[in-house]
């Protein structure tokens, strides 16, 4: 059974870093040295890194990880760094570790973003964030619903690695749209002590965002009525999504 664990970064990136049997591969490497340094910690060879997406607080670390290790490097094709470009149906193996991965296209924060899905795991990226997601800067509201439809069809028990240290910020928008839910009010209170502690409020799970996550609720009667307090023009998925990410967007809560 693989071990995994966060990597802090930058302000609040966290670089995934999956172990078994002294190999590792690290998800979106935004910077090297503080996964060069689990890596030595832990004794682990660094085996594999996947890419979500092209942003550069995912893959700034990618150039001095593959110059120390060696390691192949899969992610969208049109990225730099990356040695073997994958899509929409393909699949990652590291026969070092005796993990796969199913390669999901997720399109919306961007439009090459993809996610890794095996082994309980899905590798997110900024598409889904823990209580959020991603915001648009690419894509349209429904290319963004759809992926998030995808991966709220998981496994409730699979694991959600996101990228952003972002559950408290997203947990008071969410308390504003739906404030009368207990699952949220439990699992707000639950990260806010974590955070307390400096501890990672991640990785969360897919049951745990469909019962809590504003934007994969989007058929719960009180989401619909809080999307149409904000001007949503039906009570259509797409439409109620569209409604509470720009809500999100200027949200100070």
């Amino acid at each position: 059974m693989s071990t995994i664990l966060p990597v802090p970064i930058l302000q609040d990136n966290y670089v995934w870093l999956m172990h078994q049997a002294g190999h590792a591969l690290v998800v979106d490497p935004g910077v090297a040295a503080p996964v060069v340094a689990q890596l030595e910690t832990l004794g682990l060879h660094l085996s594999a890194i996947l890419v979500t997406h092209h942003h550069g607080d995912h893959t700034g670390g990618l150039a001095e990880l593959v110059a120390r290790y060696g390691c192949p490097v899969y992610g969208p094709p049109s990225i730099a760094g990356v040695s073997q470009g994958v899509g929409e149906g393909g699949k990652v193996s590291v026969p070092a570790m005796g993990v796969s991965f199913a390669v999901l296209a997720v399109p919306g924060h961007t439009l090459d973003h993809i996610a890794y899905h095996g082994d309980g795991v899905v590798f997110c990226g900024d598409t889904l964030f823990a209580c959020g997601c991603g915001r648009l800067f690419e894509g349209t509201a429904t290319q963004m619903q759809a992926s998030l439809a995808r991966l709220a069809a998981l496994p409730d028990e699979t694991l959600v690695c996101c990228t952003h240290e972002y559950t408290l910020s997203n947990q008071r928008f969410a308390l504003a749209v739906e404030p009368n839910n207990p699952a949220l009010q439990q699992r707000h209170e639950a990260d806010r002590l974590r955070r307390e502690q400096q501890l990672p409020t991640l990785p969360s799970n897919i049951g745990l965002e469909r019962a809590t996550n504003p934007f994969l609720r989007w058929a719960e009667p009180a989401i619909q009525a809080a999307a149409a307090s904000q001007g949503a023009i039906d009570n259509g998925p797409v439409a109620v999504f569209a409604t509470l990410r720009e809500w999100k967007n200027v949200f100070r809560g």
